[in-house]
């Protein structure tokens, strides 16, 4: 993909407000500055809750405990599914995230990753932004399949070292990684 597409490291992401479901299966309106405001924010991007490779991304995300069990930041996914699929997705795959329920992709846009698959369907462009207590985008990972963007899965150990790196965490938070 010869396209620029996302926002740029450096650049602030906008103070987007979506309906967040939590774990806990509260569902309520959120914005990014809130978020922030508690700690900085892996925003990751997926097409829809189910589909193989969202379930196979959001199991790495909950299997690499790293993200789950390091109080210095917290990850939020984010798909144009419903608060109720939602709610059913992170109760079938057991996660400790929230999920935005972007069902009119506006937080997609608002991020410059939403697309039509194929030329049809709309959807959110696989990617993740870190985002630190200004709201400003310190690392980005944007998926460039060539025929389906949604394919690409970033890799956990490229953002755990990007968020140790552009966030300054002192090297004893490692939680047992090399």
């Amino acid at each position: 993909m010869t396209e620029s597409v996302g926002l740029a490291v450096g650049e602030q992401a906008p103070d987007v407000t979506a309906t967040l479901v939590r774990p806990t299966g509260a569902t309520e309106p959120v914005s990014l500055a809130e978020l922030v405001g508690e700690r900085p924010v892996l925003l990751s991007f997926y097409p829809l809750d189910f589909s193989p490779d969202c379930i196979r991304e959001w199991c790495a995300f909950r299997d690499f405990e790293w993200f789950a069990s390091d109080d210095h930041l917290q990850v939020v996914g984010a798909s144009r599914s419903s608060p109720r699929i939602h709610q059913e997705f992170i109760s079938r795959l057991d996660l400790g995230f929230p999920l935005f329920a972007d069902t009119d992709l506006a937080l997609a846009e608002a991020f410059g990753v939403r697309y039509r698959a194929l030329g049809i369907s709309a959807r959110a462009r696989r990617s993740c932004f870190l985002l630190d207590e200004d709201r400003e985008i310190r690392y980005r990972w944007v998926g460039e399949h060539w025929l389906d963007p949604t394919r690409d899965v970033p890799s956990m150990t490229e953002l755990a070292s990007a968020f140790r790196e552009e966030l300054d965490v002192a090297e004893a938070d490692r939680f047992g990684m090399a």
